[in-house]
């Protein structure tokens, strides 16, 4: 195994970084002007090249079709990061309740037994566990309504229940845009705002329509651009019936025409 740091004369190098540098380096007097500084600045920085080239040609290559192949050692330097750290997310309103209230989060199976068709099924998903679609019949409780349709009633409540988690999700994104933590995969086009989450970047404060138009431009975005969507359809089958339409009156004129030219001809 090569050693990460090998030394050359006065200098060692990072074959993993391909750097070199100079552990007894020292001034010896100040420069007197730009000139001679840029040139010591040179000659340092050839020494220090021919010193990794030196130690990379003495490394045995691996012959390969494309030449001959040198593989590195790991990197022995650590070097700081180019971005600062990212800022940690503000917890949302439930993950507040759940801390003061001490609850914890449990992971969950993926599948759960099903009593009606005896068989493992997903917890989620399609084919899942106690899904509405698969229950053929209701039974009747005291408290139902008479005349309320339970199928249509589990729909409707379904529906309040992806009307409340949006209305939960859009709270959450408005309190991170006030503390300057908002996600960095979201970005508010409806206002402009920036998608680097520093919160003096920021505008001071988001409205709710911003937050909802923007939820809602990314909830219809689809791999077409909208083309395959139902308005798109819709569109496009209105201009095909009003194609229809005026391909029906030319071929009417056109027997118009063809009987008053067959009148004239027998006349």
């Amino acid at each position: 195994m090569t050693d990460p740091i090998a030394a050359t004369s006065n200098y060692e190098v990072d074959l993993g970084n391909l750097m070199a540098y100079d552990p007894s380096h020292h001034v010896t007097a100040a420069a007197s002007n730009r000139a001679e500084l840029r040139e010591a600045c040179l000659q340092k920085a050839t020494e220090l090249a021919q010193a990794v080239a030196d130690v990379l040609f003495a490394l045995s290559p691996n012959e390969d079709r494309d030449g001959p192949i040198v593989r590195l050692p790991p990197p022995a330097t650590r070097l700081p990061r180019e971005k600062h750290l990212p800022k940690p997310k503000p917890p949302t309103k439930w993950e507040q309740f759940a801390k003061m209230k001490g609850i914890t989060k449990h992971k969950k199976n993926k599948r759960e037994w099903d009593e009606q068709t005896k068989s493992w099924k997903r917890t989620y998903g399609y084919d899942r566990v106690n899904d509405d679609r698969d229950i053929p019949i209701i039974e009747a409780k005291a408290t139902d309504e008479p005349g309320v349709d339970p199928f249509a009633q589990r729909t409707e409540e379904k529906k309040k229940r992806v009307e409340k988690q949006e209305k939960n999700r859009l709270e959450n994104l408005k309190r991170a845009a006030k503390v300057g933590a908002l996600p960095s995969h979201i970005q508010l086009a409806a206002k402009a705002l920036p998608i680097t989450g520093i919160k003096a970047d920021l505008p001071k404060k988001s409205r709710k329509e911003d937050l909802e138009s923007v939820a809602g431009m990314a909830s219809t975005a689809t791999a077409s651009g909208g083309k395959f969507d139902e308005s798109y359809l819709v569109r496009n089958l209105q201009s095909i019936l009003a194609n229809i339409e005026s391909f029906s009156l030319w071929l009417k004129e056109k027997e118009l025409v063809a009987k008053r030219n067959s009148n004239m001809t027998k006349s």
